[in-house]
């Protein structure tokens, strides 16, 4: 075989190894991946809805029914339009997405609202078993919602992330940091952001996950505000009504 035919077969060997090797490197959540499943998502918000009709009527914006029913329509249309996985990204279905979450958020911020007003003015938590009940539930939905709202944010949302459409991530989990640990096939999912919101909610504050973007910081510092007012407030007026 003639010398130029001998280095032009290894540069290719040698091109091709380079190739997988950048493809083995490059963690899951910086290239292209299979989209999410639907139905994780879908079971967590039927449960918001349910949470929501649990409510008192008089802690609700317009009715138990009303915008609750709301969000079920659009969470149809969702699962019609995309029924297994997340791949389509349309700026419509996006929309949708985004008015579902904040149907949901209005509802429960109007909720959250009216029980601090309430215990504030003495005419909510005459009864500390209900007052806790009602004050869980508001605060358990307010963590779905926002579990919510950083899935469909942090870098375009579930269908662009699976595209890999924008590498600077809004969200910086433990596994980006270590990714050898974390695995070559890891990417965040729908399970990783309410954990995200579960641990703000508890601990008032940034645990793992650290926000990176402007809109992931001020989104976590309200919810930390909401989940440390209702809590102190609820926690507050309870113990002063509970039998002795």
């Amino acid at each position: 075989m003639p010398l130029v035919g001998v280095v032009e077969s290894a540069c290719g060997e040698l091109a091709q190894s380079v190739e997988r090797e950048a493809a083995r490197v490059v963690p899951a959540w910086q290239r292209a991946t299979l989209s999410e499943l639907r139905w994780p998502v879908g079971v967590v918000i039927s449960g918001m809805i349910s949470l929501q009709l649990l409510l008192p009527a008089r802690l609700t914006l317009t009715g138990r029914w009303l915008l609750p029913a709301i969000e079920l329509a659009l969470e149809a249309v969702l699962v019609i339009s995309d029924p297994r996985r997340f791949t389509r990204r349309s700026p419509g279905m996006r929309l949708l997405g985004m008015l579902l979450i904040g149907t949901a958020s209005l509802a429960n911020g109007w909720s959250a609202a009216r029980l601090v007003i309430g215990i504030v003015q003495g005419s909510e938590g005459n009864n500390a078993a209900a007052l806790l009940v009602a004050a869980g539930n508001i605060w358990l939905t307010n963590v779905i919602i926002f579990g919510l709202w950083y899935w469909e944010l942090d870098r375009g949302g579930p269908a662009a992330r699976a595209m890999a459409l924008h590498p600077r991530p809004d969200f910086l989990f433990p596994e980006m940091t270590a990714p050898e640990l974390a695995g070559p096939d890891w990417h965040p999912l729908f399970v990783d952001y309410l954990y995200v919101a579960f641990t703000n909610a508890t601990a008032f504050s940034p645990t793992d996950t650290l926000p990176f973007s402007r809109w992931s910081k001020l989104a976590m510092m309200l919810q930390s505000t909401i989940s440390l007012a209702t809590g102190v407030l609820v926690i507050a007026r309870a113990v002063n009504i509970l039998p002795s």
